[in-house]
């Protein structure tokens, strides 16, 4: 089967929607990328290097609880 990386979509959205609003992922947003990640259920390489620079660009001080557990399991998950 043959995949297609979302990498480009994954950053785009993260810049057009989480960053360009108030620089904090939530909930909504990170599912959003998650979805896209994982569209053809794989998390490629391409994906992974975009979400680990996503992840680290937030104060996770500014993130909810429920978001920054989410993000730390779907980064173990996917080792991002």
């Amino acid at each position: 089967m043959k995949f297609k990386s979302r990498a480009g979509h994954i950053l785009g959205y993260s810049f057009l929607v989480v960053f360009e609003n108030d620089g904090i992922i939530d909930a909504e947003e990170l599912k959003m990328m998650k979805e896209l990640a994982l569209e053809d259920r794989i998390v490629d390489d391409d994906e992974k290097n975009v979400l680990r620079h996503i992840f680290a660009r937030p104060n996770p001080a500014e993130m909810s609880l429920d978001v920054r557990a989410e993000i730390r399991e779907f980064r173990n998950k996917y080792d991002i």
